[in-house]
């Protein structure tokens, strides 16, 4: 069987990791997984290859990107250094498909009283995930920039989505979820190409998470 190779950038982080669960084992889907520590990643030593390294380092990413179907990106940092490091060695590589995920309110697309207690709260951190958002989508790469809510650690999978330009209103939305969301358009490499979508939990609505 042809694999569908899928590595991930940032594996340690928790929404990947729910990836890697979810992704782990399939016959069809062979991954990669790249992180700076590696530690958190022993467990899957068995089913998937493992590369410590940083993605602002070329040769690392470019080692990394060879060779693969689909770049999923969940970092923190300069992501918008990061952005322009990965759509290059993609573009260098001929790869086409990044998932790359950012943040509620980029656009301030955030409707109401949350949309302003998101600003307060985060407006300042957003700068560098709206840069990173814009290189991507000037580039000719099939991108999905994925704008998950406030995030939780709940055992549940609900969600819903919604597109660019609209307004965006769920509080909250489950680290799992945002994964099982990842993980479909992985397994469905022609959804949501060229677009970039905010994901939330259904029903949780207010003027801000319930956690606060």
């Amino acid at each position: 069987m042809l694999k569908t190779k899928v590595l991930v950038l940032g594996a340690g982080g928790a929404i990947a990791q729910h990836v890697i669960e979810f992704l782990n084992n399939k016959g069809n889907i062979g991954l990669t997984l790249f992180a700076r520590n590696t530690k958190q990643l022993e467990d899957f030593t068995s089913s998937a290859k493992i590369i410590k390294g940083d993605v602002l380092n070329k040769e690392d990413l470019n080692n990394a990107v060879k060779g693969q179907d689909i770049v999923y990106a969940n970092l923190s940092g300069p992501v918008d250094k990061m952005a322009k490091e990965i759509v290059a060695a993609m573009n260098a590589n001929g790869v086409k498909r990044l998932i790359f995920v950012t943040s509620l309110g980029i656009y301030k697309e955030v409707a109401g009283k949350f949309g302003e207690w998101n600003e307060r709260m985060i407006g300042s951190d957003l700068i560098p995930y709206r840069k990173a958002a814009d290189i991507i989508e000037a580039s000719s790469l099939d991108y999905t920039v994925v704008r998950p809510s406030w995030l939780t650690n709940n055992d549940e999978t609900d969600y819903e989505t919604t597109q660019k330009g609209t307004p965006f209103k769920g509080t909250e939305v489950a680290r799992k979820a945002v994964a099982a969301y990842i993980t479909d358009i992985i397994e469905h490499s022609g959804k949501d190409v060229k677009a970039s979508v905010g994901v939330n939990k259904p029903g949780v609505y207010g003027d801000k998470p319930a956690f606060y």
